[in-house]
């Protein structure tokens, strides 16, 4: 089940607030316990199993991690084996086969690829409970003891899908002692509705710009069209994500549950390294603490400091997906963070806007290589972003398919550029409870839902991941 659903807004919502509203203070973690397995049963019946396995050999982890200190780390290692034994084979068997399969061309002794779908949410779900387990084994998280309350943790149907990956610490203030109230109702539904809007009036109709890329053939775009392209998916992936990052704070809200921010406008980064303190910020988090900082960080020789960055960039690139696209998307941004610390950073810094042109020239590239999971349709792609390396002046004369896309979606695109900056949030939460604000909210309340109506495919794009 999709948040952005008939299915979900008018009969799983409605029903699961009233119960949720209804029943005392110290029901309210089983109902919403029973009520996310609902919701992740909606859509995969066979691997609720696999969640709910997932939270009680966790619970006993965690409760033997705690109370068994002598054996504490072969207790983590199990653990880890466990959860990331899940994750690798249920998203990167096939990848590993089809590589092996690769080298063994020559010999004609190929080995079958196994059927297999990937468990939604396992990404996120895996990474959240492997920041319980190693805080647990640090001493800086103490043991869960009541079962329902970790289950909530792992399962909690605004966050189970697509994150925001966040900390057991984090939740546990307000899972042990919420606060439901009207008024959180009312701020949480409201946070919906934007990232809502944000989704289906905007993310969905730049997918539709993206898809015409593939439609027409990468082959026959012209330069001009294709840059278009690329900042169609540049913002269909960013008000996608950022979306449904703020759908599931105010799903938060509206539970008196803490969901942490998961995004902070990175498109108006000076740099890369900036851009990834706003993007993605919970997974940017959780790879520099419990990857990056066990390493060494940079608290180390320059030669190992590059090193555990290169580390930490190949295996962001493959949490996205197992296909070589995302491995080369990970050490495109390792060589670009690299050139920053090496001096390019504080170049930067002292510029006002080349900065800002910088981050605005690479990434919707970087986005490009993130996209496209075949090397050579990356190429062709890169071919009409740069015709001149391909001797290929056709590609500025024929631009007939870009003064198309700019009478579709030029409102759009300026929209889209408009809410990547802090104004209009500062500006909303400074007039949020005024009529003018209500009625914007209503009218995106409605407009989305008739987009759910018309529109025959919205799934969040990192429910693949």
């Amino acid at each position: 089940m999709s948040f952005t659903t008939i299915e979900f807004m008018f009969r799983f919502l409605p029903i699961f607030l009233i119960v949720y509203y209804v029943v005392p203070t110290r029901y309210k973690n089983m109902i919403l316990l029973i009520g996310s397995f609902v919701f992740y049963a909606w859509g995969q019946h066979f691997y609720l199993l696999l969640l709910m396995l997932s939270i009680v050999v966790n619970y006993t982890f965690g409760r033997l991690i705690g109370e068994r200190r002598s054996q504490k780390k072969p207790l983590l290692i199990l653990g880890l084996i466990y959860n990331f034994g899940l994750l690798v084979f249920f998203k990167y068997t096939n990848f590993f086969i089809e590589n092996i399969n690769a080298l063994l061309t020559a010999t004609h002794i190929q080995i079958p690829t196994i059927s297999v779908v990937m468990p939604l949410g396992i990404s996120f779900y895996t990474f959240q409970v492997v920041s319980y387990l190693v805080d647990v084994y640090r001493g800086e998280q103490r043991p869960v003891k009541n079962i329902i309350n970790l289950g909530v943790y792992i399962a909690m149907f605004p966050q189970v899908t697509s994150g925001p990956i966040g900390l057991y610490s984090e939740l546990e203030p307000t899972l042990l002692r919420r606060h439901c109230s009207v008024l959180n109702l009312e701020s949480g539904l409201k946070t919906f509705i934007i990232g809502m809007g944000a989704k289906m009036l905007l993310a969905n109709p730049m997918g539709t710009l993206w898809a015409g890329m593939s439609r027409y053939g990468y082959e026959t775009l012209s330069c001009p069209y294709a840059w278009l392209g690329a900042f169609g998916y540049s913002f269909q992936l960013y008000f996608d994500f950022a979306g449904y990052s703020l759908m599931a704070m105010g799903l938060g809200q509206m539970l008196g549950l803490y969901v942490p921010r998961n995004f902070d406008h990175p498109y108006i980064s000076g740099s890369m390294a900036e851009f990834w303190r706003r993007w993605h910020m919970t997974l940017g988090r959780w790879f520099k603490k419990y990857l990056y900082f066990p390493l060494g960080g940079s608290r180390c020789s320059f030669a190992k400091t590059i090193r555990n960055t290169f580390v930490v960039w190949a295996f962001t690139g493959l949490w996205h997906g197992a296909s070589w696209n995302f491995v080369l998307w990970g050490l495109i941004f390792f060589v670009l963070l690299t050139i920053e610390r090496l001096g390019l950073g504080k170049l930067l810094a002292k510029t006002k806007v080349l900065k800002h042109i910088y981050v605005i020239f690479l990434i919707p590239l970087t986005w490009v290589v993130f996209a496209l999971p075949n090397m050579q349709d990356i190429a062709t792609y890169f071919s009409r972003l740069f015709p001149f390396f391909a001797d290929n002046t056709a590609s500025f004369v024929n631009t007939k398919d870009v003064i198309r896309a700019l009478h579709d979606y030029w409102y759009l695109l300026i929209a889209c550029v408009v809410f990547c900056l802090p104004f209009p949030s500062r500006w909303y939460e400074k007039h949020k409870n005024s009529k003018l604000v209500i009625l914007g909210l209503v009218l995106i309340y409605l407009m989305s839902v008739y987009k759910m109506q018309t529109q025959t495919s919205n799934p969040f794009l990192y429910y693949q991941f």
